[in-house]
C-alpha cells in the first residue's frame, strides 16, 4: 500500500485509492506531499544538501510580481 492513500493518475489526472488508474490503467502517484513533522530528524541534512544556510541562498529564490504589475497584466505569463 502506498504511504498516501489518495492517488492521482499521471496521464488523465483521475483520483483513486489504487496505484494504477482504474480509468486508463496508467501509473498513479500520491496526490499530496507527505505531511511535515517538527520532529524531522533529517531536516538539518536536507538544509545542508540544498545549501539553505549559505548567505546567497535567499537571492536565488523566485520573486512574485508586484500587485500593480499583476493588476495591469504586465507580469510574465507562462
Amino acid at each position: 500500500m502506498a504511504r498516501q492513500r489518495m492517488q492521482q493518475c499521471l496521464s488523465c489526472k483521475a483520483f483513486s485509492l489504487k496505484t494504477t488508474c482504474p480509468a486508463c490503467g496508467e501509473v498513479a502517484q500520491a496526490a499530496a506531499p507527505l505531511k511535515w513533522s517538527p520532529e524531522d530528524h533529517r531536516a538539518a541534512l536536507r538544509r545542508k544538501m540544498n545549501r539553505v544556510e549559505e548567505p546567497g541562498w535567499a537571492s536565488t529564490l523566485p520573486t512574485l510580481p508586484t500587485l500593480d504589475e499583476m493588476m495591469s497584466g504586465d507580469g510574465e505569463e507562462e
